[in-house]
């Protein structure tokens, strides 16, 4: 039998526990709140097949071809132009998802050993990027305005232990739901200024705000000292693959270079694609249609939470956009252990410890509101009540 010996950084890939649960919720009769997936009904399936034949028609021999790493020139510009501050189109850079320019950061960004620092819980698919660096992922600090800028400036460090960067959601963040205030993030970028800490900012789900807007950007704050990355996963189509990273001048070469050697660039059809989609204002159109039926499906939420579990002791949070809620249970209980009950139950979650960088909190999890009906929910939050009854201790 050949043997495989496998890297060192293999022993630190580990599976997806969203995927894995995903992979329950197969079963017929699941409600799965679990999963971070964006409605169906919000991709524009006949805007895509008009802009498919006009691609093909007018552009098909280049649509097809290689073509240049950086991406798709006008639709780099169409970012550059709708982003909230002055972006030179040269800065962007178009990925193959918001996740490769997770790893392409990592690669770029991380030595073993680095000091990493995220907020407190994470995103787990950034966890999962950085870990084959094998960093040093610090938690800061964080509450329901955000990181605490305090427990910040005492986990960055010094010297060769300095962190390399803060890796930050302000907006709906995923897992909590939750949102930066203003005064938070201005206090988080000038703070880390005066550290000199790199921010990456992550903002799939800026857009999908309920009744007003988010504040504005880190890095319009800030563009020199910050990553920023977006993503049309959330707003057009996951199947795509398409997000985008606005970097420095100084770093951007060599995130180019690590995306050359990851994959070349990013498919060249998708690129004209969603270049096509977005011309004569389609996104100012579209998403406000996303918007509405996110919010009216973390209403009935909501609604349902109140009525089955707010008697049962436990507590969440009450997001002004994005996808998820994030539950935590009464003392003494594992939202873990609680899973298979509630499968049993036809439902299913995340529990919240995957999110967490060091020790995580056994009475979290995440819900998401998205992919469900309203029926669903209040079925599905019925259903997980009457799990956690038979396991309450």
């Amino acid at each position: 039998m050949t043997a495989w010996t496998l890297a060192q950084r293999a022993a630190k890939m580990n599976p997806s526990v969203i995927r894995e649960i995903l992979k329950v919720t197969e079963k017929p009769g699941i409600i799965s709140l679990a999963g971070g997936l964006p409605s169906p009904q919000t991709f524009p399936v006949e805007s895509f097949a008009q802009a498919a034949a006009q691609v093909l028609a007018h552009d098909g021999v280049s649509a097809l071809q290689y073509a240049a790493s950086e991406g798709y020139t006008p639709l780099r510009e169409a970012i550059a132009g709708f982003l909230p501050w002055d972006v030179d189109p040269d800065q962007v850079l178009i990925t193959t998802g918001s996740q490769q320019a997770l790893d392409l950061i990592a690669k770029v960004l991380i030595d073993e050993g680095s000091r990493v620092l995220v907020e407190t819980p994470t995103y787990l698919g950034a966890l999962q990027a950085f870990a084959p660096m094998e960093p040093q992922v610090v938690a800061v600090a964080s509450d329901d305005e955000g990181v605490l800028v305090d427990d910040l400036a005492a986990q960055v460090g010094s010297g060769a232990d300095k962190a390399r960067f803060l890796y930050v959601l302000p907006n709906f963040q995923n897992p909590t739901g939750r949102t930066m205030t203003e005064a938070r993030r201005q206090q988080l970028v000038d703070r880390a200024a005066a550290l000199g800490l790199p921010l990456v900012e992550d903002n799939p789900y800026g857009d999908l705000w309920f009744d007003q807007p988010p504040p504005p950007p880190l890095t319009a704050r800030n563009p020199d000292g910050c990553i920023y990355m977006g993503s049309f996963s959330k707003v057009l189509a996951p199947g795509l693959r398409l997000g985008f990273l606005v970097a420095p001048r100084h770093i951007y070469p060599k995130l180019l270079q690590a995306k050359q050697a990851a994959d070349l660039h990013t498919p060249s059809f998708n690129q004209r694609l969603v270049a096509e989609v977005m011309k004569n204002g389609f996104l100012d159109r579209h998403v406000p249609t996303i918007r509405a039926l996110y919010k009216a499906q973390c209403e009935a939420m909501l609604g349902a939470l109140e009525e089955h579990l707010r008697p049962l002791g436990v507590h969440w949070s009450r997001p002004a956009g994005g996808m998820f809620l994030w539950l935590r249970l009464p003392q003494g209980m594992s939202a873990t252990q609680l899973l298979p009950r509630a499968v049993e139950h036809n439902v299913a979650f995340v529990p919240g410890a995957a999110f967490y960088a060091g020790d995580g909190d056994p009475r979290t999890l995440r819900l998401s509101f998205v992919t469900a009906s309203e029926a669903q929910i209040r079925t599905g939050i019925a259903a997980l009540a009457a799990a956690i009854q038979m396991t309450t201790p």
